[in-house]
């Protein structure tokens, strides 16, 4: 299997500095082989580590025993840890789009994304939502069809609106919305984790599942048409059960993923437990594309205090996903 590509993230946060732990503990997890894209400087400020600068992936399998390989693309200016700027930015752009086209033409086995921040994004011109919908659509598919999946050992959920205002949510919520977003995941879950036949709970949107249209009625008029709609394909859907009852160690051993209403309703219980475990995983794409769920944190960058857990998750998660859809590659 080719190397994994790892975007950088911004050259200011702690991006470098997980990518350049997870590969120091490569052999403690079994890592496949990767690559770092993105300004070679900015794990060195951070790190003091080994480092091969390349420029062809058909090298990172020799280099990757002996030192971290970084495929740079982007001159980021004067790089400090914690301080962002218009030049980070635009090397951690270019370093996507970079890592993404690997990935699409298959240099690259699976795509992993380093933390980001919006904020300096669109100050240099990005005009996508968040990362998510800018790899969604350098693959062809449209972001209603890209499926964000939050995974930890014990928990996947899949908010079925995502960046969106609390106040929206209600009116972004429709049966179609909702169906294809089962969908996706039931098809992601097969393709990416081997998992045939999945188990999919729906959380309710209203406290206690609407009470029977007591407090709310998007229950009743949104969430079960959708999910007799999923059965009637053979889909294994149940709910909607109220959120509150969902993430409990005997209700979790009785699903696969939890679809969620809103962002938070899907996040809170997955950060909570799986804080320094947790990937972000898009499903609905022609790649493997997986990130760790947390951002930049720039208030730790350059303090030798980031945990590589999320990184180390994910770049796992993302080589096992590859090394699966190579094997099955119908599925």
């Amino acid at each position: 299997m080719p190397p994994l590509a790892i975007s950088m993230g911004d050259p200011a946060g702690i991006g470098p500095e997980i990518i350049a732990k997870a590969w120091s503990a490569r052999d403690a997890h079994a890592l496949p082989p990767f690559v770092a894209v993105g300004d070679a400087r900015a794990i060195e400020r951070v790190w003091q580590g080994p480092i091969a600068r390349l420029g062809d992936l058909r090298q990172v399998a020799a280099a990757f025993a002996e030192a971290l390989p970084v495929l740079t693309v982007q001159d980021a200016g004067e790089i400090e840890p914690g301080a962002p700027d218009a030049d980070g930015a635009r090397c951690a752009l270019y370093s996507l789009e970079l890592a993404v086209g690997l990935t699409r033409s298959g240099a690259a086995g699976a795509l992993v994304t380093g933390p980001v921040s919006k904020a300096q994004l669109y100050g240099v011109g990005f005009t996508h939502p968040g990362q998510t919908e800018f790899v969604a659509e350098r693959c062809g598919i449209a972001g209603a069809n890209a499926v964000m999946m939050l995974a930890g050992p014990g928990l996947r959920v899949v908010p079925i609106t995502t960046h969106v205002p609390l106040d929206e949510v209600a009116s972004r919520l429709t049966v179609d919305l909702i169906v294809a977003k089962a969908r996706a995941t039931a098809r992601g879950l097969q393709r990416n984790f081997g998992i045939d036949n999945a188990r999919l709970v729906f959380a309710g949107f209203n406290p206690h599942a609407g009470e029977g249209g007591a407090i709310g009625r998007q229950e009743i008029d949104l969430i079960e048409p959708a999910i007799a709609i999923l059965r009637g394909e053979g889909i294994d859907a149940r709910g909607p059960f109220a959120a509150d009852t969902l993430f409990h160690p005997r209700a979790r051993a009785q699903y696969d993923a939890a679809l969620c209403c809103y962002h938070d309703q899907a996040l809170i219980p997955l950060k909570t437990l799986y804080f320094d475990e947790g990937v972000n995983i898009t499903l609905g794409l022609p790649i493997v594309r997986t990130s760790p769920d947390h951002g930049t944190a720039f208030a730790l960058a350059g303090k030798n205090q980031a945990e590589p857990g999320a990184m180390i998750a994910a770049i796992a998660m993302a080589g096992e996903a590859a090394a699966l859809r190579a094997a099955c590659p119908a599925a």
